[in-house]
């Protein structure tokens, strides 16, 4: 395998002889870089979400494998499909190495263990039906290379998102995701540019899931949790406009309903 682009030295040096001012500048300056580098593999996204829909419709679920970093953004986008969209729990699942204590602090060589995801994977009950998607800067933390490599011997379908080209994630994945981003402005600091490409790409491919499954109608989130005053406001606002009624009319009808869909569906 080639040299390790994530792990590549800096175009920048003598990080600490800059002004706060320079080192702001210089890092928002790599990471105006990371949607270039997004825009480049839209095509291949767009056959990991197709492949996710059609897997949905047909009863399957969304799994994120992922170590540190990577985990960790996967637990964020899998946790925020429920209050979102109004799926159920377990529709998306996010799975770091180490368990859920990994996800505030780090569980020492949990990421080494070619066999743990896929350990985890089966606490879930797997199936055909699903779909994997591993998560890995480098393309080659064990945790996720092995857990692609027991779904492919089971006939599941897998996907990744990794910023080295030619990883051996990437080869175990049926849906590779390349972004590459280039060497990190703190060399080897893939919570930066990196975990900002893997962040894009997977709010575009929930998002994109979610919308083709209908948990939107127009642009508005009409199926999402009232678990707060401000989305009440929300939802009570978005009724408002869409049947020409006033505030304490739409969020009486909130209450009624218990959610936008279901109040705006009652008076079509």
């Amino acid at each position: 395998m080639p040299q390790k682009i994530t792990e590549a030295d800096s175009f920048y040096d003598h990080l600490e002889k800059m002004s706060v001012l320079e080192l702001l500048v210089n890092i928002n300056k790599e990471d105006q870089t990371v949607p270039h580098s997004v825009e480049k593999v839209i095509s291949k996204i767009e056959e990991l979400v197709e492949v996710i829909v059609k897997k949905m419709n047909s009863g399957g679920r969304l799994f994120y494998v992922g170590a540190g970093t990577s985990g960790r953004l996967g637990i964020v986008d899998a946790s925020e499909c429920p209050p979102t969209y109004g799926v159920e729990h377990g529709l998306v699942i996010g799975l770091i190495a180490g368990g859920d204590s990994a996800i505030r602090k780090a569980v020492e060589f949990a990421e080494d263990n070619p066999d743990g995801g896929w350990n985890d994977l089966q606490e879930h009950n797997i199936c055909q039906k699903d779909v994997v998607l591993g998560i890995a800067a480098s393309g080659t933390t064990p945790y996720v290379v092995g857990a692609l490599q027991h779904c492919n011997l089971n006939g599941i379908d897998t996907g990744c998102i990794t910023c080295n080209p030619d990883s051996p994630l990437a080869k175990e994945a049926a849906y590779p995701i390349e972004v590459v981003v280039g060497p990190e402005f703190v060399t080897g600091s893939t919570r930066m540019k990196a975990g900002t490409a893997q962040k894009l790409v997977l709010n575009m491919i929930s998002t994109s899931v979610m919308v083709k499954l209908g948990r939107v109608k127009g642009n508005k989130m009409v199926d999402m949790q009232l678990s707060n005053n401000k989305l009440v406001d929300r939802g009570t606002k978005m009724i408002m406009h869409e049947l020409n009624l006033s505030y304490d009319e739409a969020n009486q009808m909130l209450e009624k309903h218990g959610s936008v869909r279901k109040a705006i569906s009652s008076k079509k």
